[in-house]
């Protein structure tokens, strides 16, 4: 099997012409574009349980921004060369599924707007990518060993644990590793547009796909959540990884 190799490129995809430049480049030196992850993210910055007449309206709108119009200025310039080539795949990453997004609030009016319009995103894109034969489908990992919410809690990867000291629940997080091989799964499945539309968890795709996090466990973070957390119950993640 050839091995991919990653080519690291520095663009504002809130900049139109970078975004531009950017797909240009895909065309000339790789000759066309086959999947779209669009898991751009980058608000730093958020101010939790305040209504919106509390919240700084310039944080606000700059988390819609760095959530919405960078993903839409992406798909707006990458999606006419991925429909080149039939089988193409758009994979919006977001938090929460449509389901659980749609039935609960998170914890702050500008975070719960921008996390949602991305499954609606996906939705969207589904409909006008069909005749082209391509597929669009929203992915959430569950709660996200990303590099900040590490930091966070003063822990590294080869010791997060310690973490649940302080945040019990964190037990049922999952590295970046667990997502990524959702979206791996996703580019291998030959039946794939049979995911078109889908709001889709990493924990449900690996128990369909079979593949694990790195340590070997599968957190189905999101079932988790709702029967548990949510619910006010101890965490406990016994069958839920």
């Amino acid at each position: 099997m050839r091995l991919a190799a990653a080519i690291a490129v520095q663009v504002d995809h809130l900049v139109p012409d970078e975004v531009r430049a950017l797909v240009t480049r895909i065309k000339d030196e790789q000759g066309g574009l086959h999947i779209l992850v669009n898991d751009i993210w980058g608000a730093t910055k958020m101010e939790w349980n305040k209504s919106v007449w509390e919240s700084s309206l310039d944080t606000g709108l700059r988390t819609l921004r760095l959530a919405v119009d960078t993903h839409a200025i992406t798909s707006h310039f990458a999606i006419p060369l991925l429909i080149k080539t039939p089988g193409g795949l758009v994979v919006e990453v977001t938090d929460g599924t449509d389901e659980y997004n749609a039935t609960n609030y998170r914890v702050s009016f500008f975070y719960d707007l921008a996390k949602a319009s991305v499954n609606r995103m996906a939705f969207a894109l589904a409909h006008e990518l069909r005749p082209y034969g391509a597929t669009a489908v929203s992915l959430t990992p569950g709660w996200l060993r990303s590099e900040q919410m590490l930091e966070n809690y003063g822990v590294t990867e080869s010791n997060w644990l310690e973490a649940t000291k302080r945040s019990p629940h964190f037990a049922i997080s999952e590295s970046p590793a667990f997502v990524g091989r959702a979206v791996a799964a996703f580019a291998q499945d030959p039946n794939v547009s049979r995911w078109n539309r889908k709001s889709l968890s990493s924990g449900q795709l690996a128990k369909i796909y079979g593949f694990t996090d790195l340590d070997g466990s599968q957190p189905d973070a999101w079932r988790y959540v709702t029967e548990v957390q949510d619910t006010g119950k101890p965490a406990d993640v016994t069958g839920y990884r």
